[in-house]
């Protein structure tokens, strides 16, 4: 029996410690046998909402409501924007948008972005740079060896958690207490 782990949380093992996913939790929103892709939703980047937005020419339609920081999404092509967002109803036409549960979608897309800071805020979002992704196999792999601890979705992480507490509380979802967690393996007798 295959288990399903897409949408779902991937919370960085203490083990794991590259410094691209070390005490991260990852909302992984597909995973199949070509492969898996992820976004990082728990480490802040150093850079506002609006210092992106400014480049892009869309301060005037920035609104206070959705002023907050940007999100590393992960290692690779940190230079693409993601958005996270609650969306009530099916996408407007045209919109590339996928769902990851009733209320909560992600987007790479541009004129979703205008949409929803036109809106005023209306709809809670994350602007993410960046994003995770594994090749054929390899997530599979790096869960088979303890890197990473598969936990289901629970869309309060996203947004009703701050982004300091997501680690922690998504494993408390398993009833995990980090503090009772070990880094060295155990010894061999």
């Amino acid at each position: 029996m295959e288990s399903k782990l897409a949408p779902g949380f991937l919370v960085a093992a203490p083990s794991l410690l590259d410094p691209n996913f070390k005490r991260s939790v990852v909302l992984l929103v597909d995973h199949r046998p070509e492969g898996s892709l992820g976004l990082v939703i728990n480490r802040v980047a150093q850079i506002s909402l609006s210092d992106v937005l400014t480049p892009l020419g869309l301060q005037a339609l920035s609104a206070p409501a959705v002023e907050g920081r940007v999100m590393v999404g992960g290692p690779v092509a940190p230079d693409t924007g993601w958005l996270i967002f609650e969306q009530a109803g099916p996408a407007p036409d045209g919109e590339e948008v996928v769902r990851v549960s009733e209320r909560l979608a992600v987007s790479a897309s541009r004129e979703v972005l205008e949409r929803l800071i036109a809106r005023g805020g209306d709809e809670r979002m994350q602007l993410l740079l960046g994003y995770s992704g594994w090749g054929p196999g390899q997530l599979d792999a790096e869960i088979a060896q303890g890197s990473w601890i598969p936990v289901d979705f629970d869309e309060s992480i996203v947004f009703d958690i701050p982004a300091a507490e997501r680690w922690t509380r998504a494993l408390g979802l398993l009833g995990i207490d980090p503090a009772r967690l070990t880094l060295q393996p155990p010894s061999e007798n």
